[in-house]
């Protein structure tokens, strides 16, 4: 009598699955295939579903085509339907010598075609030949997946890098300027919420996508990393600058985007994450009228993640206190952004500010400076 469905599988070798209505069939096989394989028996096709679903571990499926209730069609259809036995080869058993039929089993997904009665040197031939296949699919697949996981193991790691670079960078020019950590971390706050609300227009859904969005969040820290070129008696001066000094303190983000450029030289190659760094450096200090610094550049031709740097940096000097001024209120900085809408800033922009203005207050409240 052939085995049971619960019958345990013995060693390391391959687990065949027979289905067939016919005992006199079954017999054949299980005395063909036994001799190699372990071997499973179902005689009804929803028997055999049932079976693959709850038993993981057949590694190929012989399946009459023509069974009473579910056929061999129906089953291979939910057989590829499923995520978990797709890949599971499946050979048909047929006493008809129907072309149409078998194309239409293959096009189903079914790995070959036997014909009944049956040739034992046949049948192992093709059985032991569509084993090696799946073997050879299960190891590109094993290895895909190793790959796979060895690249996001190593954009984790480059990402890891790539923060702790700029967070280093920016505690460079932190220990040098009178500004604290926490304007850092709310410009940078300042920058995702702007590029977030932003996103949601139709113009800049490609360009400011979660990724890009990401960077910007990541870079705006760098902003003025120039600082540090800048002479300690114009950075540490506890007041006001002469128009001299100004002239000088201008300098920084220049003096931060060759240190940007300068680094992503060395590297050889093009670093995104640098250059948008470099965008940001450089060109926050200008204004959407072209009278900004350091290149005077208008409109457009301002880098959009320095556009937003510019509101954000601005909305935080005002709304902070610093030893040479008095912070503002809140809704007399917003009066201030609005009035440079279209002069100092991009008008999308302070649009964006105005839809998000209260979550600035809440950002500005939460990591406020200590007097």
């Amino acid at each position: 009598m052939p085995p049971t469905l619960d019958t345990p599988a013995a060693g390391r070798r391959a687990t065949l699955l027979l289905v067939d209505d016919s005992p006199v069939m079954l017999d054949t096989l299980v005395q063909v295939l036994t001799p190699e394989y372990d071997v499973r028996v179902a005689t009804r096709g929803a028997l055999a579903l049932q079976f693959l679903r709850q038993s993981p571990g057949i590694d190929l499926v012989l399946m009459d085509d023509l069974m009473p209730g579910m056929n061999g069609t129906e089953v291979i259809r939910h057989i590829k339907a499923d995520e978990r036995m797709r890949d599971l080869p499946v050979l048909f058993l047929t006493a008809q010598a129907d072309d149409r039929s078998e194309a239409a089993g293959l096009a189903l997904g079914a790995a070959d075609y036997l014909r009944k009665p049956i040739n034992a040197a046949v049948v192992l031939a093709r059985v032991r030949t569509h084993l090696e296949l799946k073997a050879a699919r299960d190891a590109l697949a094993r290895r895909n997946r190793d790959l796979e996981a060895e690249v996001r193991r190593r954009t984790e790691e480059n990402t890891r890098i790539q923060d702790i670079t700029i967070r280093a960078l920016a505690s460079l020019a932190e220990t040098r300027d009178q500004e604290t950590g926490l304007h850092i971390l709310r410009t940078q706050t300042y920058v995702r919420l702007l590029a977030e609300q932003l996103a949601a227009l139709p113009k800049y859904r490609e360009r400011l996508t979660e990724r890009i969005i990401d960077q910007m969040y990541k870079c705006a820290p760098l902003h003025d990393i120039g600082k540090v070129g800048i002479p300690d008696h114009i950075l540490l001066k506890p007041g006001r600058l002469t128009p001299e000094e100004f002239e000088v303190m201008k300098q920084h983000s220049a003096l931060g985007r060759h240190a940007l450029q300068s680094a992503e030289t060395g590297l050889g190659a093009a670093v995104e994450f640098l250059r948008t760094a470099e965008e940001i450096a450089g060109s926050h200090h200008e204004r959407w009228d072209g009278r900004g610094y350091p290149e005077g550049l208008a409109g457009d031709a301002i880098p959009l993640a320095a556009r937003l740097m510019a509101l954000a940096d601005v909305y935080d000097a005002l709304y902070s206190a610093r030893v040479y001024k008095s912070a503002l209120p809140h809704d007399a900085v917003v009066r201030a952004i609005r009035e440079g809408r279209g002069s100092q800033f991009d008008p999308e922009v302070v649009d964006a500010f105005e839809l998000v203005q209260d979550d600035f207050r809440a950002v500005a409240e939460r990591y406020c400076d200590l007097h």
